[in-house]
């Protein structure tokens, strides 16, 4: 077997997988070389958990499926999973200490489907998991800083957020730690942290992916997806995570899985691309909009047209997910008590106080915020006030999406207003959630979104773009993607140092 020429980590999952199904590598090389990057860049806090005695077995048996001809679709290929999956042989803790340590008996669908599969037969896609990623506790959070076990450091600039809450997976694809990851998505955090880390990631419409073993926030707006460098890898990865699992996963769409690579090439001609007003207002920072212009007119050089459109209650979408989100946390989060599983406090006086002090002590400070919120908004007087009300807007913000999907086919725009900030540099929490304006229309009405990376703001700090579809639109974005990303290089774009 030969050593490619290359180093191994500048390889895209495309390429890997080419590379382990010809034989030019082994799993098991492949895996080594990326665990030897994790150690070497652990100054990023990236990675929460590394099992090396589980992901070599992994890639042996990878290395045996390529030998035998039972090879998965991405076999070989290395991986590592938001530490909001539950994963067999790694800890499980959704970056909290109160679920410190715990290991789970069973894979998350995500993780069995990208892996060997549920019976651990050649099912699955084959991938080699590397370890669980750091991100913010329970996934709530958009600067990767309200992890129980540190923050994580954007690759580009050390002193700055990764984006969250899915920091973690963003800043080991851009550093080179993990051809790929996944992510979930509540309210923007897979295309807010690919923005600001510069790579690419897309949050399919709710229900396509199982949300069965993944750690649960807000159960209708919670979604599982692919961050990578490329279009083609979230392709390949996203269409290995999709398909019904609704003996496991109620909220399963059922819809077949399909092959998102079919589409990529095709051509953009006749393409109408919607240009929400609302998106490009006051607000947004001179660098971000100049390099999402720059990136429209590319696509009016691939024979695209741009369409202006109204998405009119986008403002509203912060009032009504930061009611709707911390009502359903407040919900899902009861059943961490300390009774069955998970951290229990050491002293307490009896079991009201054990729930008291657990709790107190066990959920970080934005955890206990959301708590409160939402158990206020579902209280006897207020529900109708604020929980019934926040839903009818929801709806009316689905709709907005709908008549604008009348004049276009895709929607774009920025990700975030600005390019990523400072670690602390939101001490108010409200101006974290007033940078996820542009992310969480999209989330509430269910939508498919995607951001991939088309320059660079101030001090050199990646900028992404993001693409909103209709219902079940993944194959049509990712298209409208990788024919950008074949016509320019930002995705190629690597940081320093890495």
């Amino acid at each position: 077997m030969t050593q490619l020429s290359s180093d191994l980590h500048d390889l895209t999952v495309a390429q890997l997988a080419k590379a382990l199904a010809t034989r030019q590598v082994s799993a098991l090389e492949t895996a080594q070389h990326f665990l030897a990057r994790g150690r070497a860049h652990s100054e990023l806090g990236a990675f929460l958990d590394t099992q090396e005695d589980v992901t070599l077995a992994q890639a042996r048996a990878a290395d045996a499926r390529l030998a035998s001809g039972t090879a998965g679709v991405l076999e070989g290929v290395p991986v590592a999973h938001k530490d909001i999956f539950v994963t067999r042989g790694f800890a499980s803790t959704a970056g909290s200490k109160m679920l410190k340590g715990y290991q789970s008996p069973f894979d998350a669908t995500v993780v069995a489907r990208l892996g060997a599969g549920v019976t651990g037969a050649a099912s699955g896609a084959g991938m080699v998991t590397l370890g669980k990623l750091n991100c913010d506790e329970f996934a709530m959070g958009s600067a990767n800083e309200n992890s129980a076990y540190g923050r994580v450091k954007n690759p580009w600039d050390g002193t700055r957020t990764p984006g969250g809450s899915s920091g973690g997976s963003a800043a080991a694809v851009a550093a080179r730690l993990t051809p790929a990851a996944t992510g979930t998505d509540t309210g923007g955090s897979i295309r807010q942290p690919a923005s600001f880390c510069g790579v690419t990631g897309i949050k399919p419409t709710y229900g396509r992916a199982s949300r069965y073993g993944m750690v649960a926030f807000a159960s209708s707006l919670d979604q599982a997806g692919p961050m990578a460098r490329t279009a083609q890898d979230c392709a390949l990865l996203l269409s290995a995570m999709c398909g019904p699992d609704a003996d496991r996963d109620s909220t399963s769409l059922d819809v077949p899985s399909e092959d998102f690579t079919h589409t990529l090439n095709d051509d953009l001609v006749g393409l109408r691309i919607g240009i929400p007003a609302e998106f490009f207002g006051e607000g947004l920072a001179p660098d971000v909009r100049a390099a999402v212009d720059a990136a429209l007119k590319e696509y009016e050089k691939l024979g695209a047209k741009l369409v202006p459109i109204s998405l009119p209650r986008t403002e509203l979408s912060i009032p009504v997910y930061y009611i709707i989100a911390p009502a359903e946390a407040s919900s899902n989060l009861s059943r961490f008590d300390g009774v069955k599983f998970g951290f229990r406090a050491e002293h307490y006086t009896d079991l009201n106080d054990m729930y008291l002090q657990t709790r107190a002590q066990g959920f970080g400070d934005e955890v206990k915020r959301r708590i409160m919120i939402g158990t206020y908004v579902l209280s006897h007087g207020y529900y109708d006030a604020y929980y019934l009300q926040a839903q009818k807007i929801r709806r009316m913000i689905a709709d907005d999406f709908q008549q604008a999907f009348k004049l276009c086919d895709v929607i774009a725009g920025p990700v975030a207003p600005t390019v990523a900030w400072k670690l602390g540099g939101h001490s108010d929490p409200l101006a974290d959630y007033l940078a996820d304006i542009f992310t969480l229309p999209g989330s509430l009405a269910g939508l498919p979104g995607m951001s991939m990376p088309v320059g660079f703001g101030a001090e050199h700090m990646p900028v992404g773009m993001q693409l909103i579809g209709n219902y079940l639109s993944e194959a049509r974005l990712l298209n409208v993607a990788h024919r950008f990303q074949q016509a320019t290089d930002w995705h190629t774009a690597k940081p320093q140092g890495v």
